[in-house]
């Protein structure tokens, strides 16, 4: 069963602002699949938050949450249900890498005064839950080809953050954040040769 490469495309058509675009579950035993329905469906998206500029810094960091909590989920998913052992140290890099820019996306987004979002999209929910239908080597082949995707989109959309006219603290995160990405998308190739 082919899933979507949903963490980094949402943040991909999250930031070209067409639509609203993984926190660790609550408990420890709940699993890769275990889903926190009411900040799910919080978009965390900013009412009346002025210029243009901060909107779209906002929109950004909002997508960014979003996206890294989905992908600490789907980091999760990857070490309990991948059968290659570097897909399992892959999932816990993504768990590792996207916590860490997690938490200075949300301090960003607090010193900003931008909502902070506590769950992933509805949409990046119902895609764990297909990804998590599969196991083993299909498990695995999915995976990659989603990562790889997802990635070259997040980079795309990291550089043009990194390029644009947004406060200097969120276009500095996002070129930060680009050689941790650039990691992922080379781990992920790696993995699928």
């Amino acid at each position: 069963m082919k899933f979507k490469s949903v963490p980094m495309l949402a943040l991909a058509s999250g930031l070209a602002l067409a639509t609203t675009a993984c926190g660790k579950t609550d408990s420890a035993d709940a699993g890769p699949t275990a889903t926190d329905t009411t900040a799910a469906t919080d978009t965390g998206t900013p009412a009346g938050t002025g210029t243009a500029t901060h909107d779209h810094a906002a929109q950004f960091l909002t997508d960014v949450i979003q996206t890294n909590n989905a992908e600490i989920r789907f980091g999760q998913a990857a070490q309990a249900m991948g059968s290659a052992r570097g897909v399992k140290d892959f999932g816990k890099m993504l768990v590792a890498d996207h916590t860490k820019a997690n938490d200075q996306a949300k301090q960003l987004a607090m010193a900003l005064n931008v909502p902070v979002p506590g769950g992933t999209t509805p949409q990046a929910d119902s895609e764990l839950k297909m990804a998590t239908g599969t196991s083993g080597a299909a498990f695995d082949k999915d995976f990659l080809a989603d990562m790889v995707k997802g990635h070259q989109q997040a980079i795309d959309k990291f550089q043009q953050e990194a390029g644009s006219s947004d406060p200097a603290q969120v276009t500095d995160f996002a070129k930060q954040t680009l050689p941790t990405l650039k990691k992922h998308l080379a781990t992920a190739q790696s993995l699928q040769n």
